[in-house]
């Protein structure tokens, strides 16, 4: 199954949740990231339960200190 992340596309195990792609990428453990599956805003409480599915957009930002 693929997704795209980011304009790069992902290749993940059938059925996947949110949290295991971003295990995959490493970014699981890391704070001030803020996540959107097709153009939804995906909460962090929800992350371990979300879906993903065939193609879903997923963007990843993640905050950066700085003026």
């Amino acid at each position: 199954m693929k997704v795209r992340v980011n304009n790069n596309f992902i290749d993940l195990e059938e059925n996947p949740v949110l949290i295991a792609l971003l295990k995959k990428l490493e970014l699981d453990a890391k704070s001030g990231i803020a996540v959107a599956i097709n153009a939804e805003v995906i909460t962090k409480n929800q992350w371990a339960e979300f879906k993903l599915n065939e193609n879903d957009e997923v963007i990843i930002i993640t905050a950066t200190q700085g003026g």
